[in-house]
């Protein structure tokens, strides 16, 4: 018996393997075409930040607004953070970064401590904080009212997005012939997953503590969904647990996040695919465009008990009387009540079924419909909007206007212009490009089944892994990170960056003052990268306080500053000008850029979040040390040397008690 002979057919980095194969043009074809790289590098202050004040050369990021002959105060007011590869979280002078509710804290349930040799049990870790922080949201307890206007005391809602399964159990996982034999092991990495919901309040000494509280609670790759929308009972969706397609068990790599404004979290399914083996030689569509293939990343479907086995897509018989259906629950956006522990999740199937990153609103107007934005977080896929059918009514809007709506996916153009493409089974257009291409849908549940197949018919464009977005307070700019594409592989004088190993950040401005409409104007916010081969949203190159590579998190703060947060990994990681990942601040308007936070060793900076007095900031720290083993760590993050490094959330304040800035 061996843990770790059989481990490098397992266990894998958590992306997948790129599966869109279809001829739609790629956003680098149309940057490339409409302005050339070297324009970009010698723009200078024309290349500025937010103001869209008129016309520019496509995919340029347009002209600052102009400051006025005084000075302004700067929205940014402390000193850079250097570029680091301490094993610690270096954060601006005047600044303190506490970690709070690592892995393992016990939330709910009889309160078991956490091991540090990790021998806690299965039902241990159900009651634990899961394994891998990302995206999060703090509930105001008193947003349940309204708004939420109390900062000291709240609900903090986490996703844990994967495993490592090195660090999970004392001395790795049990492998024999390369499968699982152990139930136990394998339902303790089922419970690290999904999400926390975690009642939290700030004492007199201004101090976070977690609160023994009936709100808080787990919900795991395991827990009972509800299934609504367009898709509910279709026949794609019927599985042995669910006959009738209507409910599902669990949501699993939980990357980004949202929340809706009747004041429910939304936790969204990225690189959900990996989870799943089938042995069939052909896959349907709905399997084979999301990259489904004979080996799971964790192995838990060689067990045999149903619990395990349905991560096996494997055709058993003539009729659904088993899991062939099962990868098609997930994919989705889940929606969490955190204030009603006993609610059930509801996986809502208008939004579409990728690898979402995570759900941004536009801004919300009452008598008007709910927009919202996702990106499809996988090499060459699509940025989609979700417009509702009914309007949003304050106090008296819920869910269900997530369950009704139109489904757009995005064609950018090489002039600077963009075009929303409806998902629609009744739209005409959509109906044109079905039938030129050749593909049928019996129904809108079989379009949203087969999202990513719906966006190659009508001609969507190819991005270079779509992350966070996020929405301007103010101007209604929405901007999305483009993180990095190594599978593209032609370089040309326009674009010298064949693979893109740096990223950028690209935004919009819808033409309808609703976000409601199919047409908008887009450019580039920044182009990541070291100095000499970068521009910032100044128009001039990164320099020391501000290189990055790899943007992944996005957020903007209630005075319009804009949050990055990056996620790079091997060599960048270990070398080169960028140190490890990080947290920087921009100012839209002026064009200003400077890095706030540096990460430990081997981690991922994601996940945002502050409370509305703005004096306290959440951030999370994602794998440090990644890839540690028991007898191997690569850190020694939050808890010292000799401890495993677990994924925790960081607590950021100033130390004279004032707003952040």
């Amino acid at each position: 018996m061996s843990r770790t002979d059989d481990n490098d057919l397992l266990f894998g980095s958590g992306d997948e393997l790129p599966s869109n194969h279809s001829s739609n043009p790629h956003i680098e074809e149309l940057i490339a075409s409409g302005l050339g790289r070297r324009q970009v590098l010698a723009g200078g202050a024309a290349l500025g930040a937010l103001a869209f004040l008129g016309s520019a050369l496509p995919g340029v990021s347009e002209a600052a607004e102009p400051l006025a002959p005084f000075k302004r105060r700067s929205k940014l007011p402390f000193a850079p953070v250097a570029v680091t590869r301490a094993d610690t979280i270096s954060v601006p002078a005047g600044y303190t970064a506490r970690p709070f509710i690592p892995w393992g804290t016990p939330i709910s349930g009889s309160y078991p401590a956490f091991l540090e040799d990790a021998s806690n049990s299965a039902a241990d870790q159900a009651q634990q904080t899961g394994m891998h922080h990302d995206g999060m949201h703090f509930f105001p307890l008193d947003a349940q009212d309204g708004r939420g206007r109390n900062s000291d005391h709240g609900l903090l809602v986490l996703n844990h997005e994967y495993i490592d399964a090195g660090l999970i159990h004392p001395n790795g996982p049990t492998v024999v012939d390369g499968k699982r034999v152990s139930a136990e092991e394998v339902r303790k990495e089922i419970n690290a997953h999904g999400v926390s919901v975690v009642e939290i309040r700030r004492n007199l000494q201004g101090t976070w503590e977690v609160l023994p509280s009936a709100r808080n609670r787990r919900i795991t790759a395991a827990t009972h969904m509800e299934i609504r929308g367009p898709a509910r009972g279709h026949a794609l969706l019927q599985t042995r647990y669910s006959p009738d397609g209507t409910a599902t068990r669990g949501t699993q790599n939980n990357c980004a996040n949202g929340f809706t404004p009747w004041g429910t979290y939304l936790t969204c399914e990225e690189n959900w695919a990996g989870y799943f083996a089938s042995g069939d030689a052909e896959l349907p569509r709905e399997l084979s465009r999301y990259g489904l293939r004979d080996r799971s990343r964790y192995g838990w479907e060689t067990l045999p008990d149903d619990e395990f086995v349905r991560f096996d897509a494997t055709r058993k018989g003539a009729s659904a009387d088993d899991y062939r259906n099962e990868p098609n629950h997930f994919g989705w956006i889940v929606e969490i009540d955190p204030f009603a522990p006993e609610s059930v999740p509801v996986k809502r199937t208008a939004l579409g079924r990728f690898a979402h990153e995570g759900l941004v609103f536009a801004p919300v107007k009452p008598g008007r419909p709910v927009v919202c934005y996702s990106g499809d977080d996988s090499q060459n896929e699509y940025i989609y909007k979700y417009v509702s059918r009914d309007k949003y009514r304050p106090g008296r809007s819920d869910g269900r206007l997530l369950d009704d709506g139109t489904l757009y996916v995005a064609r950018f153009a090489a002039d600077g212009s963009g075009e929303w493409l409806a998902l629609d089974i009744h739209d005409s257009q959509f109906q044109s490009a079905c039938l030129a291409a050749g593909v049928n849908f019996a129904d809108q549940g079989e379009v949203l089944i087969n999202t990513r197949l719906a966006a190659d018919v009508v001609g969507a464009t190819k991005m270079d892994r779509p992350e966070w977005g996020a929405v301007h307070p103010d101007s209604g700019a929405v901007y999305f990170t483009l993180t990095n594409n190594s599978s593209r592989s032609e370089p040309d004088a326009a674009n010298p960056r064949p693979a893109n190993a740096y990223g950028h950040i690209v935004r919009w401005r819808e033409l309808s003052k609703d976000h409601a409409g199919r047409r908008f104007e887009w450019n580039l916010f920044l182009l990541a990268g070291p100095e000499t081969d970068s521009v910032g949203p100044d128009g001039q190159p990164l320099n020391a306080d501000n290189r990055l590579a790899s943007p992944d998190g996005l957020w903007f703060d209630g005075e319009g500053r804009l949050w990055i947060q990056t996620d790079m990994s091997g060599s960048q990681l270990r070398s080169g000008p960028f140190g490890n990942n990080q947290m920087l601040v921009a100012d839209p308007r002026t064009g200003e850029l400077k890095r706030f936070l540096v990460g430990p060793l081997g981690a991922e900076v994601t996940g945002i979040t502050a409370t509305p007095d703005f004096r306290t900031l959440f951030v999370n720290i994602q794998h440090p040390g990644e890839g540690s083993t028991a007898d191997n760590l690569l850190s020694a993050w939050p808890d010292g040397p000799g401890k495993r490094p677990r994924s925790a959330t960081v607590v950021i304040s100033r130390e004279d008690g004032r707003r952040l800035l």
